[in-house]
């Protein structure tokens, strides 16, 4: 599948019938390709990049190849819990009841 194919026709206002019409598929070939179950020749990618003004490497960037470049990068640092603070009375404040 390719979720950037999916989220740039989205972007674009365009329904796949209509980018089928465009670019001379028939709409199953489309759906097809969008789906990830047909792999377009890389004519066919240009021309679906360029219909849609997008780079065809990250157009047709599937699910898979995403998740593993996430996961070569560094992840974020994450910031310590802030401590929890006493109210009145010695209380945690998750521990008090308003009266």
């Amino acid at each position: 599948m390719y979720p950037n194919l999916k989220l740039q026709i989205w972007k674009s206002g365009i329904r796949q019938q209509q980018l089928a019409k465009m670019l001379g598929l028939h709409e199953t070939v489309l759906s097809k390709i969008v789906n990830g179950s047909r792999m377009p020749s890389p004519q066919v990618k240009n021309r679906i990049a360029a219909a849609l003004n997008a780079d065809p490497a990250w157009l047709f960037e599937t699910a898979a190849s995403a998740a593993a470049a996430s996961e070569t990068r560094p992840a974020a640092e994450s910031k310590p819990a802030a401590p929890e603070t006493s109210g009145p009375e010695g209380k945690r404040d998750k521990d008090r009841i308003d009266e």
